[in-house]
């Protein structure tokens, strides 16, 4: 397969940190929102989590896809591959852990509560699987946070090199 020359990595990373931010971005902008939501006001609550929604299908999503589709270019046209350096492949992994968990957790759990919002009105908010719902997508959402900071970490450090290719940088 041919591989992206300098100018064009040059380019990849730039759409990769454009993309990360939306992410990261959007991910906590909802939290700030959850923050700030009256949880005793269902008109609040409604707004906020529909506000939630909004930034996880336009921001969250597309920063998520996006960040994934780059990846995916790194692995296949560049020389970085998706495990030559162990940091990389531990990058990978946690980044498909996250998404999985954003998908199958947090939006789900964020959908069902909207519904629950629309069909229940204010009934909902004392309703119990609400607020088993909301506490779990909120744990989940800091899990994707400490996860997000971890590979944030693991970018700059690039921990885990061999001694040949950290010898040959220095």
């Amino acid at each position: 397969m041919k591989k992206i020359g300098p100018k064009g990595m040059k380019w990849l990373k730039i759409i990769h940190v454009f993309l990360v931010v939306l992410f990261f971005g959007g991910i906590l902008s909802s939290v700030a929102l959850t923050f700030h939501i009256d949880f005793s006001n269902y008109d609040e609550s409604y707004l906020g989590y529909k506000s939630i929604v909004v930034i996880s299908d336009n921001i969250v999503r597309w920063g998520a896809i996006g960040t994934l589709i780059v990846g995916l270019i790194y692995g296949f046209f560049t020389n970085w591959g998706f495990f030559k350096h162990r940091w990389v492949g531990v990058k990978f992994v946690l980044y498909i852990i996250q998404t999985i968990v954003g998908i199958f957790v947090v939006d789900k759990l964020m959908l069902a509560n909207m519904e629950l919002l629309e069909t229940q009105k204010e009934m909902a908010l004392i309703n119990p699987i609400f607020a088993r719902n909301h506490v779990l997508r909120d744990n989940a959402v800091y899990f994707q946070i400490i996860v997000t900071i971890f590979i944030f970490i693991i970018s700059y450090l690039k921990p885990w090199k061999k001694k040949k290719a950290h010898a040959k940088q220095n």
